[in-house]
Formats: structure tokens, C-alpha cells, sequence
């Protein structure tokens, strides 16, 4: 059953088996830890409550001792230690009935606290107010005479109990958390053995099934690698990758023995091959492959076929060499003829070019100079201008001048009427002080000196005036000078822009006809460069058939050595179209002189032609590789 089942199966279900084996431990383990945690939580909750219980015991006791202490004492410090011991009671209480949840343990919580509440009612607190109030003695009297119903054992009996029941709750637990304990180490301790000896017996099942047939594979398949093709190949009825693996091996095995077969019969057609290529070698171009193993028939056919395509070939081939050695004397004498036609043309071409660069040298420099002359022009225009502005401003600055002098005659026209006034106010002065007597002496003094005073400006102001009536004149008569040296500037700008235009027109006809014969200069360079390229390639074409002849001679030499059989000797040479005559090929015109540039501003000329790059020199010994067809020559 193993050998018919999947490899990736057997491993899937022997991982399964120890993971459920696995799995079951842990199961039985965690309800183990699960109960010893249960046991545990429920101890520490038993021991919570026996603590809250003896801690309410305590509270009770605490209180009654401290109540006696004040009753005798009277001290306030076992108050103090009395109102503790009571809180601590009443808050201890509270929590416990939280916590407990069975009813009979609330119910012996609730009795103590009643009981509590009834001792501290009837007893504590009523003899502590009435030793408050100065009755210590009474107090202690009503104590004595109670005996046992001060007793605090009501209360205390209760918490007792809880506290039994709380202790016995606490060794069930522990007795729970032991037994679990001891069956968690036997699980585990079973589950070991147990996972231990399945993992045992499944590593054995395996190796048996599957580690033990790659060993018996691998040994097949390394005879099999070192060219053992006589091996017996185990294994190879199972139903798994182990079987699949081995009857791969199998093909391989099968395989190895066809390929030996295949080896010999290549040998031997190799063999037979070799020697027909040494015939071959020898220029027998008659041999044939007869004698070869089946798997070669194709070979031997293909092979048969291109030899005899060969020897038609070589038939072909011998009569074009005789073609080609009859017209590549005829292409040597055309050839020779076109190379002295286009020695003489690049000559005259040569010449025309010289003339035609001087030619563009002189308009060149009489545009260069026209175009000097009008940036002239332009600058002294540019200065002319400037000049007209300065006139301009000096116009405007005479009639600024100008107005100048009648503000100043205005100002001159109201000083002499102040002094005019003083005047008249210093002869009233006079008179008045005349009327005054010797009292007036001095007035009439002073009087007089400013009427002297006023006598003299006035007689400075009507100089001045005169003067500046003067000074108006000339300034009249220097604007009207300006005025018409403004105007005579303005006529000589009108004259130079004119001639600037028309120095403008003439640099720019100059370089256009610059332009132009620069045009013209070229397209003959590129004809004479033209032309020296068709006479070098001319000369190399002469060469060429200087070297097609001895490669034609030395080709069918080479090709005499060869034989194919009768059948292709007595073939016709390939034809070829008859060579044209040379007294039949026409001459080209000889080139005509130029005719003299006349014409302020040609036309460009054409773009020149592109220029053929020469053919590289042919190498000696590489006849056949230029196949030169007959061309026709009556272009030159």
C-alpha cells in the first residue's frame, strides 16, 4: 500500500499522526493546568475570605479590649483605638459580603455584623457616652453585673465558622491541585513515550519506503552517468515520484543506447565524408557520397546536389572569365581616353575658379567699403542731430535769458517809483521841517539826505534800466541768429540722411553682388572639385582594369585545374552583350569660357551637385569580386 501512495501523502500523513498524537498531550495537559489553576484560584479565594474573616475576629476582639481599657481608665487613647478597630470592622464586612456569593457564608457574615451591631448598641457605645458624661464608676458597675452578656462570642462564633468552612474548602483545593498535578506529569510523561515511539516507527516506515529506493536510485543513476548502459533499473512498478523517478532513469538508460548507435553510424558517415572532402580537396570535383549509413541519406543527397550545382557553376564561370578577359581591354582603351578628356577639363576649370575668387575679392572689399561709408554716414547724422539738439537748448535758453531781462526792467520800473515816492515824502519832510524851526533842524538834515539818497537810485535804476534794454536787444537779435543756425542744421541733417540712404542702398547692392559671385565661386570649385574626383576616378578605373585583365588570366588559370566531368565541359560560356565599337562613342563639347559678370546683383547659383566619393583602390588578388558590367560612354 506504501508503494502506491504519493511521497508528498506519506509524509502529510505521517506529520498528521504526530501532530495529532502531539495534540492529544497538550489537550490532556492544558485541562491539567486548566483544573491546578481552577484549584489554585479557588485556594487563594478560600484564603482571601479565612483572612477577611480573622481579620473581622480581630476587629471585634480590638474593640472590646479597648471599650474595657476606657471603662477603667478613662483614657482617650483606647477611644482612638476603639473607633479603628470599628471602622475596620464595618469596611471588612462590606467587602466580604461582596465577595461571598454562597448564601450560607453571607448569611454568617450578616449574623456577625447583626451581633455587632446589637454589642456595640447595648453595651460599647451606651457605657462609653456615660463615662463621657463622668459615670466611669457606674459604668464599670453595669459591666461587672452584666458577666457574660458583655461577651463579644455572638459575634465571633459566626466568623469562627466561615472560618472552618473556608479551611476546609482550602485543603479540597489543594487535594484537587495535587491529583492534578500528578495526572499533568503522567500525560506528559506518556505522551512522550508514546510521540517518541511514533516518530521511531514512522523515521523507520519512511526510510524503508522511500529513503532506502533513492539510495538503490542514485547508485543506478551514478553507473548510469559514469556509461553503464547495462543497469538494471529498480523500482519501476511503484505508483509514487520514486517509481516516476526511475522510469525517467529508464528512458535515459534507453536513450544511452541509442545514442551509442547514433555515435557509430556518425563515425562512419564522418569517415566516409573525410575522404570524399579529400578528393574534393584534390580539385575532383566529380566525387559522390554513395556509402553512408541511412540516417545520413539526406546528407549524402544534399551533398551529391551541391556538387553538381558546383560543376555547372565552374562551366558557367569559365566562360564568363573568357567574357570578361575579351572586354576589360576594351574598357582599358575608353578608360584612358576619359582620363585625358578630364585631365584637360580640370585644367580649365582650375583657371576659371582663379579668375572667379579674384573676382569676388574686389566686390567683396568695394561691399566692405561701401558698408564702411554708410555707418559713416550714419555717425556724422547721429552727430548732426546731436548738434540740433544743442541749438535747441540754446534757443531756449536765449528766450529764457530774454524774459529774464523784462521781469528785470519790471522790477527796475518799480524802483524808480519807490524812489520817486521817497522823493516826494523827503520834500514834505523838508517842508515840515522848515515849518519847524530849530526844531526841525535836524529832520530837515536827515531829509535831505534821504532825498539825495532817492535821487541817486533813481538815477541808478533809469542807467540799469537802460542798460538792460540794451542786453534785451542783443539777446533779441542772438535768438533770431540761433533760430536761423537751427533751421540751417536742420536742412544739413535732411541732406545727410538722404545721402546715408542712398550710401545704404549701394553697400547693400555691393553685397549682394558679393553674395552672388560668392555663389558662382563655389559651384565652380565644387565643379572643379567635382571634376578632379571623376579624373582620380578615372585613373582608378583604369587601374581596375589593368587588375580585372590579371585577375581574368590568373581566374581561369585557377579554374583549369578543376575537373567536372565530361558532361559540363561542352557547355556553351554564359553571353554576354557585344562591346560597343570606339569609334562609335561620342565626345563630349569642350568647355566654354565664362562669361564676364556684368550684373550690379546676380541671381544665386544652383546648389552644387553632391560630390561622389571615389572608390577605394582594389587590393591585388581579388579577382571575381568586382563584376564590371559594359556601360555606356557617350556622356564624355
Amino acid at each position: 500500500m506504501l508503494n502506491t501512495m504519493k511521497i508528498p501523502r506519506k509524509l502529510g500523513l505521517s506529520f498528521v499522526a504526530l501532530n495529532v498524537t502531539a495534540a492529544i498531550v497538550m489537550v490532556i495537559f492544558c485541562i491539567n493546568i486548566a483544573r491546578i489553576s481552577a484549584a489554585t484560584d479557588r485556594n487563594n479565594f478560600s484564603q482571601s475570605i479565612h483572612a477577611d474573616a480573622q481579620t473581622l475576629e480581630t476587629a471585634i476582639l480590638r474593640q472590646n479590649s479597648q471599650m474595657r481599657g476606657f471603662l477603667v481608665t478613662g483614657d482617650e487613647s483606647y477611644l482612638k483605638s476603639y473607633y479603628e478597630g470599628r471602622d475596620e470592622y464595618d469596611a471588612t464586612s462590606r467587602d466580604l459580603e461582596q465577595m461571598l456569593t454562597e448564601p450560607m457564608k453571607r448569611d454568617l457574615v450578616l449574623e456577625s455584623r447583626k451581633e455587632t451591631e446589637a454589642w456595640r448598641r447595648d453595651w460599647a457605645d451606651k457605657y462609653v457616652a456615660v463615662v463621657k458624661q463622668g459615670g466611669r464608676e457606674e459604668a464599670q458597675e453595669a459591666i461587672r453585673v452584666a458577666g457574660k452578656k458583655v461577651l463579644v462570642s455572638a459575634a465571633v462564633l459566626p466568623l469562627r465558622k466561615l472560618r472552618d468552612l473556608e479551611e476546609a474548602a482550602i485543603v479540597a483545593n489543594s487535594q484537587s491541585q495535587d491529583n492534578a498535578i500528578m495526572l499533568a506529569w503522567i500525560a506528559l510523561a506518556v505522551g512522550s513515550v508514546v510521540l517518541m515511539g511514533a516518530a521511531a516507527t514512522l523515521a523507520r516506515v519512511l526510510s524503508r519506503s522511500i529513503a532506502h529506493p533513492i539510495t538503490t536510485l542514485t547508485d543506478a543513476m551514478t553507473q548510469l552517468a559514469a556509461g553503464n548502459n547495462s543497469i538494471v533499473v529498480p523500482d519501476t512498478d511503484r505508483a509514487d515520484e520514486l517509481g516516476d523517478m526511475a522510469r525517467a532513469v529508464l528512458v535515459f538508460r534507453d536513450a544511452a543506447l541509442d545514442r551509442e548507435v547514433a555515435v557509430h553510424n556518425r563515425e562512419m558517415a564522418m569517415a566516409e565524408l573525410g575522404r570524399k572532402l579529400h578528393e574534393l580537396a584534390e580539385s575532383d570535383l566529380t566525387v559522390r557520397l554513395n556509402d553512408l549509413p541511412p540516417a545520413f541519406a539526406t546528407l549524402a543527397s544534399d551533398f551529391n546536389d551541391a556538387l553538381t550545382r558546383l560543376c555547372a557553376a565552374m562551366a558557367s564561370v569559365r566562360g564568363s572569365v573568357e567574357t570578361i578577359s575579351r572586354s576589360s581591354g576594351e574598357i582599358r582603351q575608353a578608360t584612358g581616353d576619359l582620363s585625358e578628356r578630364s585631365a584637360q577639363q580640370v585644367t580649365s576649370l582650375q583657371s576659371s575658379a582663379t579668375a572667379m575668387t579674384e573676382i569676388t575679392a574686389k566686390v567683396g572689399e568695394s561691399a566692405t567699403l561701401a558698408a564702411d561709408a554708410s555707418k559713416a554716414m550714419v555717425e556724422a547724422r547721429s552727430e548732426a542731430e546731436k548738434g540740433g539738439d544743442v541749438v535747441a537748448r540754446a534757443i531756449a535758453a536765449m528766450n529764457g535769458i530774454a524774459e529774464a531781462s523784462q521781469e528785470i526792467g519790471a522790477i527796475i520800473s518799480v524802483i524808480d517809483g519807490i524812489a520817486f515816492q521817497t522823493n516826494l515824502l523827503a520834500l514834505n519832510a523838508g517842508v515840515e521841517a522848515a515849518r519847524a524851526g530849530d526844531a526841525g533842524k535836524g529832520f530837515a538834515v536827515v531829509a535831505s539826505e534821504v532825498r539825495a539818497l532817492a535821487q541817486r537810485a533813481a538815477e541808478a535804476a533809469s542807467d540799469v534800466k537802460l542798460r538792460i534794454n540794451s542786453a534785451t536787444g542783443h539777446v533779441t537779435v542772438g535768438v533770431e541768429l540761433v533760430n536761423d543756425t537751427g533751421n540751417a542744421l536742420q536742412r544739413i541733417i535732411d541732406r545727410v540722411g538722404s545721402v546715408s540712404q542712398s550710401i545704404e542702398a549701394i553697400a547693400k547692392a555691393a553685397a549682394q553682388q558679393s553674395g552672388g559671385l560668392a555663389q558662382v565661386s563655389a559651384a565652380i570649385n565644387s565643379m572643379d572639385a567635382m571634376t578632379q574626383q571623376n579624373a582620380a576616378m578615372v585613373e582608378e578605373t583604369t587601374a581596375v582594369t589593368e587588375v580585372l585583365a590579371k585577375e581574368a588570366e590568373q581566374l581561369r588559370q585557377a579554374f583549369s585545374i578543376f575537373r567536372i566531368g565530361g558532361q559540363f565541359e561542352t557547355l556553351p560560356p554564359m553571353t554576354r552583350p557585344a562591346p560597343m565599337p570606339v569609334a562609335t562613342r561620342t565626345m563630349a563639347p569642350a568647355p566654354r569660357a565664362l562669361p564676364p559678370v556684368s550684373a550690379p546683383a546676380p541671381a544665386p547659383a544652383p546648389a552644387p551637385a553632391p560630390v561622389r566619393a571615389p572608390a577605394p583602390a582594389p587590393r591585388a588578388g581579388t579577382a571575381g569580386a568586382l563584376a564590371l558590367q559594359q556601360d555606356d560612354w557617350s556622356e564624355f
